[in-house]
């Protein structure tokens, strides 16, 4: 095994785990991606290492400077571990109703936390975060909502490291957040093969579920719209909370331990398996599940878990 010259370079090639034992039809498999192997935790280190330099390169930063960002978790783990390592401050606008392990792992790396009302969700940090940035032009604004450097990373990085370890790959399954995932890979895959179909997750209109969004409920990240989003997507599947914890803790059977989003796509990628005659479908586990242990999501009664979503951000 080689020396790594920093810790950042161990982002990206993350294994992919057979876990057809979950599935409903035995001639549709089912792997997961397992993105909670990567240094921050979750597969927004690809994004946001990305983002920064790309940043780097185009002289938006130097040392010491501020990078500025709204996050409900993970992307902001993932820049305070990188701007720690490259020598930058940053500031997250983050909900207050967050899981406290997000906090506490910003705090870690030493990132200022500016708090949003919780029930504004991540909408409502974003627009917190966008007047800070207008009023702090000093400050370096990422906005994965828009930036090309986040579907690139998933074009360049995700996309590959599947279609390397799995040509056979039929249908891709990742959630519906910022969609850099989905457009990024989802667009390699079907430049290999245009018959590969992709998924993403999205909850009901109104619903929280972590990490995902519904694009009914107002906002459209940029990063779909401008990578034809509508055109790429084959199918967008409703996945509630209740599917989404009920599916993390089956996921514990073949012994992973995931984030609630990655319940979701599990979730996703069984119901469209059931309709299925044979396939390989690829879910995209977004993150592991020690972020989630406070939640109860594995071990409290399920009816009082699912009740706690709609008032914490999981992811």
């Amino acid at each position: 095994m080689p020396v790594y010259d920093s810790v950042l370079d161990l982002i990206g090639d993350t294994p992919l785990v057979d876990i057809s034992a979950l599935s409903p039809r035995p001639p549709v498999r089912i792997l997961a991606k397992l993105e909670g192997q990567n240094p921050g935790g979750s597969v927004k280190d690809r994004a946001a290492k990305a983002m920064i330099e790309e940043a780097e390169k185009e002289g938006h930063l130097r040392p010491g400077s501020t990078v500025l960002e709204s996050s409900s978790g993970n992307t902001g783990i993932a820049l305070a571990m990188i701007c720690r390592a490259r020598g930058y401050h940053l500031t997250v606008v983050l909900p207050e109703n967050v899981s406290r392990e997000r906090r506490q792992m910003l705090e870690v790396w030493g990132a200022e936390i500016i708090t949003s009302p919780g029930a504004e969700g991540s909408n409502g940090a974003l627009r917190l975060a966008r007047a800070l940035a207008a009023d702090r032009p000093e400050c370096f604004f990422p906005y994965q909502y828009a930036n090309p450097a986040n579907p690139k990373a998933h074009y360049e990085g995700t996309g590959p490291e599947i279609w390397r370890d799995c040509p056979e790959v039929t249908h891709f399954v990742a959630g519906l957040g910022t969609a850099g995932t989905l457009m990024g890979a989802g667009r390699f895959l079907k430049e290999r093969n245009p018959a590969v179909r992709v998924w993403a997750v999205e909850p009901p209109s109104g619903e929280t579920v972590d990490g995902l969004r519904n694009l009914d409920d107002g906002f459209v990240p940029p990063v779909f719209s401008d990578n034809d989003g509508p055109e790429l997507l084959d199918r967008k599947m409703i996945v509630r909370a209740r599917e989404s914890i009920e599916w993390v803790r089956r996921l514990t059977e073949v012994g992973i331990f995931a984030g609630i989003s990655g319940g979701s796509a599990v979730a996703a990628a069984v119901k469209g398996a059931r309709q299925l005659d044979e396939g390989v479908v690829v879910a995209l586990v977004a993150d592991g599940g020690w972020k989630y242990l406070s939640t109860g999501a594995w071990t409290d009664d399920l009816d009082e878990v699912v009740d706690r979503a709609n008032r914490l951000i999981y992811f």
